[in-house]
């Protein structure tokens, strides 16, 4: 039914959840996976009372995410290879994770989405918004949430 599922992944013990999940279901459809880890944009500092010296360069930053996507994406990658299951990673950097997700999911021809959801409600999820929320109302694939 699926052949390529795309897992966003943040890091968070819940992710690795719907990791595991995402991996076990391609595993049974014989599906390939992609792990994407999305970071936020880099903003230059503008406050004039703090030296810029003690804020990294743009590059030195890219440099950094890419350390920092390459160890959350490790789960997806230990788990594909445990699963046999062919995997590819990626990270891109998007201050809107939703929008990125959508970008790669369209992009990489994947045919589901699973990833994780915190269930805020309320006044949390209004002040932190849901990137789960936002993918299943601005997308038009499947997503499958793990909670």
């Amino acid at each position: 039914m699926y052949r390529h599922i795309l897992i966003p992944t943040d890091g968070s013990d819940l992710a690795r959840k719907a990791i595991a999940s995402a991996v076990a279901l391609a595993k049974d459809m014989g599906a390939k996976v992609t792990g994407l880890y999305a970071v936020p944009e880099y903003i230059p500092p503008v406050d004039a009372m703090v030296p810029v010296y003690q804020f990294p360069s743009h590059d030195e930053y890219q440099r950094q995410a890419a350390i920092e996507a390459d160890l959350v994406l490790k789960d997806v990658a230990d788990a594909c290879t445990a699963a046999g299951v062919p995997f590819e990673l990626t990270h891109g950097i998007d201050s809107h994770p939703y929008r990125l997700i959508l970008a790669e999911a369209k992009s990489r021809g994947c045919d589901l989405i699973c990833m994780s959801s915190h269930g805020r409600r309320g006044f949390t999820a209004l002040i932190l918004g849901s990137e789960t929320q936002k993918v299943l109302t601005h997308g038009d694939l499947p997503v499958l949430v793990i909670r």
